[in-house]
């Protein structure tokens, strides 16, 4: 089993890459991986009920099945500290998610721990 990380600074105005990301992370968890999904810049707006709710990429399917699926394999989610900051995004809308926030330095720890890294 390898582990995956999914590092995504695309949001909702990227809908076909923002999609892209988690169902690539989900893939990983089908095949039997470890997935782990850093959302940063206007990626950390994807975790809004709101955005997983309503955001399907063009031939990539639907935000919100393709979170519940990474949920239910037992993905985290890093969110940037600092992009939610400057966008918004509180902690409750993290709340009853696998979701922390995180620092750049955690992404550089997070990209050395883990096999891979993919990057969208």
């Amino acid at each position: 089993m390898a582990k995956i990380l999914v590092h995504l600074t695309h949001g909702p105005e990227q809908p076909t890459r923002a999609a892209l990301a988690f169902f690539v992370a989900r893939a990983a968890i089908e095949e039997g991986h470890q997935a782990s999904l850093f959302l940063a810049g206007d990626a950390v707006q994807l975790l809004r009920d709101a955005v997983l709710d309503s955001l399907t990429g063009l031939g990539t399917g639907s935000l919100r099945e393709h979170f519940d699926a990474l949920v239910a394999g037992g993905a985290r989610f890093y969110v940037s500290g600092l992009s939610s900051k400057s966008r918004g995004l509180p902690q409750s809308d993290l709340a009853g998610k696998p979701a922390e926030y995180a620092t750049p330095q955690q992404l550089v720890r997070l990209s050395l721990e883990h096999d891979r890294m993919f990057t969208y």
